[in-house]
């Protein structure tokens, strides 16, 4: 059984859960009614996809000032970068709304949130314009990772101070 995920006796799952190598049955649940609401991670989910999470924006700021440096425009291994840097991003916003939702956001400072939503946000905000000039683009790009890669990393080292504090 994972130790860092519960589920629920009310499980919709029903003894398929007892069986999942991702969750263990727990006796009751003060939890609400959804499927979603039986799940409780731990801490520990959120800190190992912080570290995906920079890890991800490492490689893509590292491939964008690549490209930018050498003049070239946006190519397919950075649209893979950049997607996986914006997808592990939104899957670290969900687990840490879970996190909240389950109590655990008291340990937080508030700009421990506005740091780790900020580099998601860039990526939005980029997609919003057309670009005519490639090379243009992935400067921007290079900036807009650069910034969402110290904001990214503001946010774990506040996260894994404050949640040390707390424990």
């Amino acid at each position: 059984m994972h130790p860092h995920l519960l589920l629920a006796a009310e499980s919709p799952l029903g003894d398929l859960a007892a069986e999942s190598p991702l969750g263990d049955l727990a006796a009751e649940s003060p939890l609400g009614d959804g499927a979603i609401d039986n799940y409780v991670i731990d801490s520990a989910v959120h800190v190992t996809s912080g570290v995906i999470v920079v890890l991800a924006m490492v490689a893509t700021t590292f491939y964008l000032w690549r490209l930018a440096l050498a003049r070239k425009p946006v190519d397919r291994l950075a649209r893979v970068l950049l997607a996986l840097a914006q997808l592990s991003l939104a899957v670290q916003a969900l687990l840490g709304i879970k996190l909240l939702d389950q109590g655990q956001g008291v340990v937080q400072l508030y700009i421990h949130y506005v740091g780790g939503l900020l580099p998601l946000g860039l990526f939005i905000a980029a997609g919003w314009f057309a670009w005519r000039d490639g090379v243009r683009h992935v400067r921007v790009l290079a900036v807009l990772s650069t910034v969402g890669l110290l904001s990214a990393g503001m946010a774990f080292s506040i996260g894994q101070e404050y949640a040390n504090r707390g424990a």
